[in-house]
């Protein structure tokens, strides 16, 4: 049994421990909590860190309204600040950071152009980031995200990339919660690989190749050393052994003896190294018939990072039934185009013991809860969003009717030889690409099924094994001689 004097203090005892070189915790609130709650926190002190959207003083500068966002949501909170608490020009500049105390209360009854529910009145100003307004690259008003590429370090503060990252983050978080809840385990799967998953497009290679030959610039100054050097070095190394057996042999103290064994050993490492560097040549190393030598990389061969962990994925899902790997891929595709990207995050499941229609059905109910969990938890960025990007000017198609669309609405689910058909049938109007059995279907194609045949989403499956990669599976016919399809 455990000596009481010994035994560790309670948990709450250790939180409420204040040690004294350290300051308390700064506990601030998200501003995301406060202006969800309304006017039902008013006259709480809260502790509210952020940065100024924009700032002006007011009332012949005796006080300031700073509009100040912490990146938790789309909206900032409206900051009083007196001029009697700290100088107002130092807080009011767009980009300044600051940390404020104080009291949330309701804007005034009686004012006209009160357009918030809550605001902070500060009466501590714990922390000043000052910037300057001259020099400051983000305006008040819009900015090209082209723009944005030259000021990397800045681009979380506008509206449309925070967005854009909350949107994200909710994405990862309902893609993990789904497959919880449906009994899938996450597995990770490797960023580098010897393998090429897919066989499909070009990879990204992963080497030391090219360091190494960079550090091989110093054989110019510090040649690498020669066979006699070698074994000049391999002689000391008998010399220290034989050192250490005479001492053996003489029972010396077990001091002197560890001392020889220390030298003997690091005249070892010494051979080591000079046969290591001996085999240094400047260069990338070739071999005989002309081709890298990849034994000297640092995995000894090729490698590369991953286009799929599907391959690992599948020899778990034959041990543990469901599962799903999320994480990234790379493509070294040389096409300029928003539907290729060099990185990208891919959610690869794989289920054991299960069919097309089970495949389906996955994949329709994870569309449908990610749609339906962006509408709980990112309405107002996707507003943002649609509003600021959507050029098509229909209430019915934007973002958010969309999202309740398909998160709403069971989808369609047609063979491919069907799909062919009902496009050849279209009449009043003409596709760029030409529609024809045993060719893969165009954006055009697809979207015209799902925007304007079918008003919905649609899944197209049994497609010509032609057309599909090696390893899906063919579908059981009773014919001989076909062109089998394949799952979608």
């Amino acid at each position: 049994m455990a000596d009481p004097e010994l035994a560790a203090p309670p948990m709450a005892e250790i939180a409420a421990a204040s040690p004294d070189d350290l300051e308390p915790p700064i506990c601030r609130a998200h501003i995301r909590d406060i202006l969800a709650a309304g006017g039902a926190l008013a006259g709480q002190r809260v502790i509210v860190g952020g940065w100024v959207r924009t700032g002006r003083e007011q009332g012949h500068g005796t006080f300031a309204f700073l509009q100040v966002t912490d990146g938790s949501c789309l909206a900032t909170l409206q900051v009083i600040v007196q001029a009697a608490v700290h100088p107002l020009a130092r807080l009011t500049a767009a980009g300044t950071s600051v940390l404020v105390e104080g009291e949330l209360r309701r804007p005034p009854e009686d004012s006209k152009k009160a357009t918030v529910a809550i605001e902070l009145r500060v009466d501590r100003v714990i922390e000043v980031g000052e910037t300057n307004p001259a020099t400051y690259p983000l305006p008040k008003g819009n900015i090209a995200l082209d723009t944005l590429r030259d000021v990397v370090h800045l681009r979380p503060r506008t509206n449309t990339i925070s967005a854009i990252a909350r949107i994200r983050h909710q994405l990862a978080c309902a893609t993990h919660r789904f497959f919880d809840e449906n009994g899938f385990l996450y597995v990770h799967t490797p960023i580098i690989t010897t393998s090429d998953c897919e066989g499909a497009g070009e990879m990204f290679q992963v080497t030391t190749l090219f360091s190494q030959a960079e550090k091989l610039e110093e054989l110019k100054e510090n040649p690498a050393p020669s066979e006699a050097d070698i074994e000049a070095a391999k002689l000391i190394v008998k010399a220290k052994g034989d050192a250490v057996a005479q001492l053996k042999a003489a029972r010396a103290s077990s001091q002197e003896v560890s001392a020889s064994v220390s030298e003997l050993t690091k005249e070892k490492e010494n051979v080591l190294r000079l046969e290591e560097r001996s085999k240094l040549k400047p260069g990338i190393p070739i071999k005989d018939d002309g081709t890298i030598a990849f034994e000297n990389d640092f995995f000894k061969r090729q490698a590369f990072l991953t286009v799929s962990g599907q391959l690992q994925v599948e020899t778990y899902a034959c041990a543990l039934s469901s599962v799903y790997t999320f994480g990234p891929t790379f493509r070294a595709e040389n096409s300029h185009t928003s539907r290729h990207l060099a990185e990208f995050w891919m959610v690869e499941p794989e289920i054991a013991f299960a069919n097309l229609q089970d495949d389906m059905n996955c994949a329709e109910k994870y569309v449908q809860y990610l749609c339906q969990w962006l509408l709980d938890h990112c309405e107002e960025d996707i507003e943002f969003i649609s509003k600021k990007y959507e050029k098509n000017g229909r209430h019915d198609q934007t973002a958010i009717n969309r999202l309740k669309l398909v998160s709403s609405t069971p989808f369609v689910r047609i063979s491919y030889t069907t799909a062919v058909d009902i496009l050849k049938n279209v009449e009043g109007h003409e596709f760029q690409n030409k529609v024809e059995w045993g060719i893969d279907l165009a954006s055009e194609h697809e979207r015209y099924l799902t925007e304007v045949i079918f008003k919905k989403p649609v899944i197209v499956y049994n497609y010509p094994k032609e057309i599909k990669a090696f390893y899906m599976r063919l579908k059981d016919c009773c014919c001989y001689g076909c062109s089998c399809a394949t799952g979608w």
